[in-house]
């Protein structure tokens, strides 16, 4: 979201009056060319009177006896470069140019959308970090009470020489398991809620890609595993490492 709403922010070369069409694409081409634009495209001074009728609702030209729209070529920039430090780089090196006679863009909406993206991103952070800290608990919990059953038949594997590692094993190999299931499971859960809202609210395709859900997804599921292979790790060590006396009194 992040990404689509800053190469969403627009930025209007304005070009000067006696320039012509051949140094208009000229302009535009290499603008095309640099790494920070993602899109640009050409609105002529009519297009631009058309825009400024819809908008006043009269023609400006009327009133003022010309037509006080320019050529320009309005950008998008590529997200990484839609910071305050980067614009003003930016702003510096398209105004060098003498056919280019202002670069517009609204500074105030670019510092609130930064701002208010830092925030956001910041508080989902902190959730995401609560929430992984709850999930892994709550499993690991879980977990411990399906081994706390088998603790005496890991204390006699122990008695016969039976190394930690192999102790572990079927028990990390039953809970990776569970941990895919769980993660397709969530995968489930995700897909129906995005597709709820795509379908009730606002269109979600434009936000993520098809390559960001199937990472997205990927990442669900190695979670599942990873927790629960960590969590199954954290149990069953619990019970390796202790004292067959004390295997009465938990």
């Amino acid at each position: 979201m992040s990404k689509y709403i800053k190469e969403n922010m627009s930025f209007s070369v304005m070009l000067s009056p006696d320039i012509s069409d051949t140094e208009i694409a000229n302009i535009r081409k290499d603008l095309d060319s640099r790494p920070f634009v993602k899109s640009s495209r050409f609105i002529s001074k009519i297009e631009a009177k058309e825009q400024l009728i819809k908008d006043l609702g009269e023609d400006p030209e009327e009133l003022l006896g010309f037509n006080p729209a320019q050529d320009c070529i309005e950008i998008f920039l590529n997200s990484d470069y839609a910071n305050n430090d980067s614009i003003a780089v930016i702003s510096k090196l398209i105004r060098s140019d003498n056919n280019v006679t202002d670069l517009l863009y609204q500074q105030e909406a670019i510092d609130l959308i930064n701002n208010n993206l830092s925030k956001v991103m910041t508080v989902l952070l902190i959730l995401a970090v609560v929430l992984m800290f709850i999930s892994f608990t709550l499993i690991r919990n879980t977990i411990r009470l399906s081994i706390y059953s088998k603790r005496f038949i890991i204390n006699t594997m122990k008695l016969v020489g039976a190394t930690g590692g192999f102790i572990r094993r079927p028990f990390i190999r039953n809970n990776i398991f569970t941990g895919v299931i769980s993660g397709i499971l969530a995968n489930g859960i995700i897909f129906l809620m995005l597709t709820y809202f795509s379908r009730e609210y606002v269109e979600i395709k434009p936000l993520i890609s098809t390559t960001d859900m199937i990472m997205i997804f990927a990442i669900v599921i190695l979670l599942g595993v990873a927790i629960s292979t960590a969590a199954t790790a954290f149990a069953v060590n619990r019970y390796v490492k202790m004292k067959s006396d004390q295997l009465y009194y938990v």
